[in-house]
């Protein structure tokens, strides 16, 4: 079995800069030679280079979003002009728009890291319950599993039940899908008489393609004895970052660039900022450059302890449609969510003005007010959470009565004028 926490994982972050910016160049001078509505798209903004681009060149070039693919492919179909008509691909997968995605290199290790951070490996039988129907999922993930050296059940989009039998009869001890799902056949493995913890061996989870609410994972750790971690990626680029054992941000894949853009400016954002998601995949087949996930998150720069290198992404605190920006960071409704559970589902809401001519936050909070001492104390440390998980300060606190704020009202309310 081939490590997957390899010395690419471990290079000095100068080196790995380096080796980006030269896979980089590689890949933009293959595509300038073999594809002539590229050589055309570069020509047309300027960006040569002889032997390495530089970062300022390499900005030059718009991010691509979802939207803007879709439209390339129907002008040009099937891959909008993104692909040497004369390459071997081995299958092309589908995604709802549609979008006509050609399978990445087999030598590629898509979601291999995942799975060897998360601990698997040939001692497992994994559960897959991604599809395998057109879309890249089950067949990806399945290859990063056999990749670590598990046992894949290819079991797809089975019905709960069936996925129950399938764990009890061929001893799986993991599982791979959405969070959801696997509450769903823990639920059905009750129905039909199972003790989940004593009657089955499963007790690791690799999660994508739906987020991980943290009253979840705690109930999965706690109730079922199940060690959860979470991966990201999107069909367009495959896997883009995972967890280590550390759970303290996920890991960026060695065989991918990020970059975290302003989705309004275009800028690249410092290290710390919440800005899009924006993917370059290295590799030889599909010229997909600078395209933009819409989700919304930050870089955490610090070492981890797991020993790894790379940067992190700071979860996913949303999609960019949904975010406002307040003193140039974005605040997104999830975040409000995430502020909320650390305070025991507190209901809390933001509030945007402007107050001669600069953005007010005001948060409201429905709770029961303490004396004047405690609620001191206990706003100040709400104040310091708040900022930790949102990046923008809180210029008030506004207690409001208990059932004040109802379930459906909005997290976020911008109050803000523009005139």
């Amino acid at each position: 079995m081939k490590q997957y926490f390899d010395e690419l994982e471990s290079r000095l972050e100068d080196e790995r800069n380096r080796d980006q910016r030269r896979c980089l160049s590689i890949m933009m001078g293959l595509a300038y030679d073999v594809v002539p509505s590229i050589k055309e798209f570069l020509d047309s903004l300027g960006v040569k280079f002889i032997d390495e681009i530089s970062w300022e060149q390499w900005w030059e070039i718009p991010v691509t979003s979802r939207e803007k693919l879709i439209e390339a492919e129907a002008a040009a179909p099937p891959f909008g002009g993104l692909v040497d008509q004369n390459a071997q691909i081995d299958r092309i997968f589908v995604s709802p728009g549609p979008v006509y995605e050609p399978h990445l290199s087999e030598m590629d290790p898509l979601w291999a890291r995942a799975y060897f951070a998360a601990g698997l490996g040939a001692a497992d039988v994994v559960l897959n319950t991604f599809s395998y129907h057109m879309v890249a999922a089950g067949l990806t993930f399945h290859a990063g599993l056999r990749k670590v050296g598990a046992t894949v059940v290819p079991s797809g989009t089975a019905s709960t039940e069936m996925q129950v039998q399938l764990i009890r009869d061929l001893g799986v001890t993991a599982f791979t899908g959405t969070p959801s799902f696997l509450m769903s056949i823990i639920e059905k493995s009750k129905e039909l008489g199972f003790d989940f913890v004593k009657d089955f061996k499963l007790r690791k989870a690799c999660f994508a393609a739906e987020p991980l609410q943290p009253i979840l994972r705690e109930r999965f750790d706690k109730e079922y004895g199940i060690d959860t971690y979470q991966m990201y990626g999107a069909t367009e680029v495959g896997d883009i970052a995972y967890e280590c054992s550390e759970k303290k941000g996920w890991h960026i894949c060695e065989e991918v660039l990020v970059e975290i853009v302003d989705p309004q400016t275009g800028r690249v954002l410092p290290h710390g900022e919440f800005g899009e998601v924006v993917v370059t995949r290295f590799n030889r087949i599909f010229f997909l450059f600078r395209f933009g996930t819409g989700d919304l998150s930050r870089i955490i720069a610090e070492r981890c302890h797991c020993g790894r290198t790379s940067l992190r992404l700071d979860g996913i605190v949303g999609r960019v449609g949904e975010a406002v920006k307040v003193r140039g960071m974005f605040l997104a409704p999830s975040q409000i969510r995430k502020v909320s559970e650390r305070f025991s589902n507190l209901r809390i809401q933001a509030i945007l003005q402007r107050t001669r001519h600069e953005d007010y936050l005001t948060i409201r909070i429905e709770r029961q007010q303490p004396d004047l001492e405690e609620k001191r104390l206990w706003e100040e440390n709400f104040k310091r959470v708040f900022k930790e998980i949102c990046t923008v300060r809180i210029d008030k606190i506004e207690w409001l009565d208990l059932g004040t704020i109802k379930a459906n009202d909005k997290l976020i309310i911008d109050e803000r004028s523009w005139k």
